[in-house]
């Protein structure tokens, strides 16, 4: 996990550079301290997924150049098979894969997400970024706080909301929860 952080800050690092942004520009669009910007860019410190995705809009790249490092090449269709797909361990609070990173000039992103049974409190840290979500659960049950509510979602069930506000999930029952999210 290590070194992909050091890879994906490497590449944050050098997209910027390519599109000549400071380090003062791309922090304050990413609303984050030019410390925790800077660390971001040395590897020293996790990047959200929802940091990540706010970066790649904000350099007007694809999500997926900046995880792995190429551009995605499909045009009509991308197919993702059982298990594949970009997985992306952002944070310990959720894994993430990239369902359909292949896909050039995607409109949406579309993610399998699992959060650990073990997330307990951590879980409940709130994150934001711009657009919509749409969260369809897989497997498992979560409490989903956003806005000021509290809801539990079980397998079946999804939500839709604006992302800009703040928002967190924590699986129940001391099981992971999985759920497919896209968003737009």
């Amino acid at each position: 996990m290590a070194e992909q952080r050091k890879d994906i800050a490497a590449r944050l690092k050098e997209l910027r550079e390519i599109k000549d942004r400071t380090e003062d520009e791309v922090a304050a669009a990413l609303g984050v301290s030019l410390a925790d910007y800077r660390a971001f860019e040395a590897g020293d410190a996790d990047i959200p997924a929802s940091a990540l995705h706010d970066a790649a809009r904000i350099l007007q790249a694809d999500l997926t150049e900046l995880l792995i490092g190429e551009a995605p090449r499909m045009k009509v269709f991308s197919v993702t098979r059982r298990g594949g797909g970009v997985t992306v361990e952002r944070r310990r609070d959720y894994q993430y894969r990239n369902l359909a990173a292949n896909f050039a000039g995607r409109k949406v992103d579309v993610f399998e997400v699992t959060v650990p049974a073990e997330t307990g409190p951590s879980g409940t840290h709130a994150n934001s970024h711009p657009g919509q979500e749409f969260d369809f659960m897989l497997e498992g049950r979560m409490r989903v706080r956003i806005h000021g509510n509290e809801l539990t979602l079980e397998a079946g069930d999804c939500i839709y909301f604006d992302s800009t506000h703040g928002h967190s999930m924590e699986a129940l029952d001391g099981r992971p929860a999985r759920f497919l999210a896209m968003i737009v």
